[in-house]
């Protein structure tokens, strides 16, 4: 898989509401009702990532985590780190956590 150049990444990343490239990532701050609903985000986005084997970088805050998408072996942004993202989407809008 190829790296996605920044203007690629940005462009796929408009269907995707939030999303934004920074070094060489892609980036979300997602917030939640409470504790909790986070954390069973974070286990149904863990299941998938580790079926696509690519896995996110988090920072578990109260009610908000922050999830960032990059290809470490590539050192940037790949198409999975984009269909990555609309998992994480699918799942926040599905509610599928509360």
């Amino acid at each position: 898989m190829s790296l996605l150049s920044n203007v690629e990444a940005t462009k796929q990343l408009k269907l995707l509401d939030g999303w934004s490239v920074e070094s060489n990532a892609i980036k979300k701050e997602y917030i939640f009702d409470s504790y909790m609903d986070s954390i069973r985000f974070i286990n149904l986005l863990a299941e998938k990532a580790e079926k696509k084997n690519h896995h996110p970088d988090l920072v578990v805050g109260w009610c908000k985590i922050n999830l960032v998408f990059t290809s470490h072996d590539l050192g940037g942004v790949t198409q999975l780190c984009i269909k990555m993202a609309q998992e994480a989407e699918k799942i926040f809008s599905s509610k599928d956590f509360s």
